[in-house]
């Protein structure tokens, strides 16, 4: 007798029949190593990014509402209206859900734009047309991957991606508390303060970085108002948070007219909140103790965030503080579905890799969804990084090629990416500040007066190592080296 799951059998190898490679990588990236193929019984979680409507439209009216001269200026959206907006035709949404039945998968759940399922390597396998496989990190971190995966004909139109598959793991946090305190090394105040007037800042800050070093420089003694419903937030990935007793320290030695402040843990798939543990805590502080202490009295929100991202793995990035790449997408989609006075107007993130490390659909995303926190009035701030034009100069796509490496976050042109700068008569760029044009996105329009002028200025110098077209970075950039931080009891 021809029964119903018969059917689906049959409907499900005739879409495999018609199936075509989606995502793929050349091979497995440095540092890691096939270890053996997966068992068909093994779980795994992955991930469905689905096709959105208006996607052009969001970024119009992000525009709109952040120039000053528009009509629309400062007419920010709430999320219910950014997600009517852009939320997948049902015909997207039942073609996804549908192609999962048909492969036998029954632990769905959508989530609008993304559709989050369950199920062994063996349905997975048959699923994306795929071998999965283990493999090894040179630091001995085991992952669940692929070189390729593949949908159907019919699915194609209708997904963005499906992970994690071909996305191999890395991060470092891009912080100033790495080039701590490197020997004093002082100014010479050959050249002029660019702008007017130098600032009166006191001359221990050409040696060590303060509070009270960044209120004097940059002019912001403004006090603002507690009560106004104004935040200011950050994130912390990588199980690494801020501690309230070295914050507590570090306002009676640094920034006395802040003591007995505090701020409050938010957590998020997973994230944790652990005040004892010998890991590192040193990113977290940094960001929680100078976000608190040149913001003071406005509220500080850390966002604590578990979970691994997805990426593409590159030379640049085989150390064992690298296996896992901070978790954006988790955290993005988590926070956008908060209301808008429930959200920082202002986020700060110290965090990224090369952007050739993120797949393309990937990238798209995470960027729009910062453009979505934009047009909502929040600005994001990412660190531009701290490897200069890239460490490892090399494609990863077979070929080696030598080529610049742009960051990402730092390249989506939706966020402020900040440059790292020392010394106060004259303050200059730190030699290992990130900056360069994206691969990904194009130079906004508002960048074209001042990228062509300084292409101009550079000649043919460094001519095929980056993308004259590219969005540059960074859009500003601020003191980034000799902090002073409490860090478990040290400072």
């Amino acid at each position: 007798m021809f029964s119903f799951n018969s059917a689906l059998r049959i409907l499900s190898l005739a879409s495999l029949a018609q199936a075509a490679v989606f995502e793929s990588i050349y091979q497995a990236p440095h540092g890691w190593t096939l270890v053996r193929p997966a068992e068909g019984t093994e779980t795994l979680k992955l991930r469905l990014s689905l096709k959105q409507q208006n996607v052009e439209s969001l970024y119009d009216k992000l525009m709109e509402v952040s120039t000053p001269d528009h009509k629309q200026y400062g007419m920010h959206y709430e999320g219910h209206e950014l997600r009517s907006l852009l939320e997948p035709t049902k015909e997207t949404s039942s073609a996804a859900i549908a192609w999962l039945q048909e492969n036998n998968i029954t632990s769905i759940t959508d989530d609008s734009d993304y559709i989050l399922f369950q199920t062994d390597v063996k349905t997975a396998n048959v699923l994306l047309d795929t071998k999965f496989a283990w493999y090894r990190s040179e630091e001995n971190q085991e992952i669940l991957r692929t070189l390729k995966y593949s949908v159907p004909a019919s699915i194609k139109n209708h997904i963005n991606f499906v992970q994690p598959t071909t996305r191999f793991g890395s991060l470092k946090p891009l912080s100033s508390y790495a080039q701590l305190l490197d020997g004093g090394h002082a100014s010479n105040g050959a050249s002029k303060w660019f702008g007017g007037s130098a600032p009166q800042v006191n001359t221990t800050c050409n040696l060590t970085i303060t509070p009270e070093c960044l209120l004097d420089l940059y002019n912001v003694h403004y006090k603002a108002d507690a009560d106004n419903g104004n935040t200011v937030g950050y994130a912390s990935f990588l199980e690494e948070y801020a501690r309230y007793a070295d914050l507590a320290e570090f306002e009676k030695v640094y920034a006395p007219y802040a003591v007995g402040t505090n701020f409050t843990v938010i957590q998020y798939n997973g994230g944790g909140n652990n005040q004892t543990s010998s890991d590192d805590s040193g990113e977290a502080n940094l960001d929680n103790q100078y976000i608190l202490g040149t913001s003071y009295p406005t509220p500080v929100k850390e966002f604590s965030v578990g979970g691994l991202g997805l990426l593409i793995v590159d030379g640049d990035t085989p150390t064992e503080a690298d296996n896992s790449n901070e978790p954006y997408l988790d955290f993005l989609l988590a926070i956008t579905k908060l209301d808008n006075k429930d959200i920082p107007n202002s986020i700060s993130l110290s965090y990224g890799e090369n952007e050739q490390e993120i797949p393309i659909a990937y990238a798209t995303q995470v960027c729009q969804l910062f453009a979505q926190l934009g047009a909502r009035g929040k600005s994001i701030l990412f660190s531009s990084g701290d490897s200069g034009t890239g460490d490892f100069c090399l494609s990863n796509d077979g070929k080696n090629t030598t080529k610049f490496q742009p960051q990402f976050p730092a390249s989506c042109p939706y966020v402020t990416s900040v440059g790292g700068t020392r010394y106060i008569e004259p303050e200059v760029a730190t030699f290992f500040s990130s900056g360069g044009f994206s691969n990904i996105w194009p130079r906004p329009a508002y960048q074209d007066l001042a990228v062509s002028a300084y292409l101009a200025g550079i000649g043919d110098q460094n001519k095929g190592y980056f993308n004259t077209t590219g969005r540059g970075f960074p859009d500003v950039a601020a003191q980034s080296q000799n902090f002073r931080v409490i860090d478990q009891g040290i400072d």
